[in-house]
């Protein structure tokens, strides 16, 4: 952690759809610069100031420490033992961990070159309010880079209608948190809501298949029956046990098939603040 006290995260913090079973950390801990953030590292240089909002358990934020050495690097997240989860593996010296909310940085204006956050903005309440607050702790000239899926706009192979039912029932339990899982497409709107006009525009997809297919099958199998999600879902009425098994069972159908293709896209957005 960096010195100091940490800040504490908002009550009013909306609830976290996965949250952080194993299932959802194993997906997170998949996730590299490469795979994840490549639409920021040609404007990366040694000694760039770097703030990674929503980092989770880090292995993005590791990368991009790795690239700007010297430059200071903090992986900001709200969750204090996934924090910890992230401190505990090994990482550059210019690279710190901080407990905070993104509605409320916990650093002052101007301080950083960059401000990252990837798959957050879908999860939040208030993602226009989220931008301004990056937009304050950035230097003029500095980069907001956000990335954000759009779950409307995924698409598999076969169809299995157990998937088109998960698909209609995360949504509904994605916006019970008040949350909008088709984010990516509305990044654009809410950068130039939150003041942001100096906006390029691109998108890159995840694609699994295979054996990552089957990885990628038995993630959410596992999800859809025993996280976070799995909880609010027979919660809210909105499921029950028996009927998330079966979903479950829809996605491992899915992956034995040996022409099983499912494609993950994002938007990404690199926003200049003047």
């Amino acid at each position: 952690m960096t010195s100091g006290p940490p800040a504490v995260p908002a009550a009013g913090l909306p609830q976290y759809t996965h949250g952080h079973h194993e299932s959802v950390l194993r997906s997170h801990r998949w996730r590299t610069a490469e795979n994840s953030a490549g639409y920021l590292l040609p404007h990366l240089a040694p000694g760039t100031r770097l703030l990674d909002v929503g980092c989770g358990p880090g292995t993005i934020t590791r990368d991009l420490a790795e690239r700007v050495v010297p430059g200071e690097v903090i992986g900001l997240d709200s969750a204090a033992d996934v924090l910890d989860t992230a401190a505990a593996e090994p990482g550059p010296p210019n690279l710190h961990w901080r407990l905070g909310d993104v509605l409320d940085l916990p650093f002052a204006d101007d301080r950083f070159d960059v401000v990252h956050a990837h798959q957050v903005l879908q999860h939040l309440t208030e993602p226009v309010r989220a931008l301004v607050s990056m937009r304050r702790v950035l230097r003029p000239g500095g980069l907001v880079a956000v990335r954000d899926a759009d779950y409307q706009a995924m698409s598999w192979f076969p169809q299995v209608p157990e998937m088109d039912e998960w698909m209609s029932l995360y949504q509904r339990v994605a916006r019970s948190n008040g949350g909008e899982p088709d984010a990516g497409r509305r990044l654009l709107s809410w950068l130039h809501q939150a003041g942001l006009t100096d906006v390029t525009v691109t998108a890159s997809t995840w694609c699994y298949t295979g054996d990552e297919g089957r990885w990628w099958a038995e993630l959410w199998s596992d999800r859809i029956t025993r996280s976070s999600f799995a909880e609010q879902a027979v919660q809210r009425g909105f499921a029950s046990h028996l009927y998330l098994d079966r979903l479950a069972q829809g996605w491992r159908q899915w992956a034995e098939n040996p022409d099983a293709v499912f494609l993950v896209p994002s938007i990404e957005v690199l926003a200049v603040k003047h």
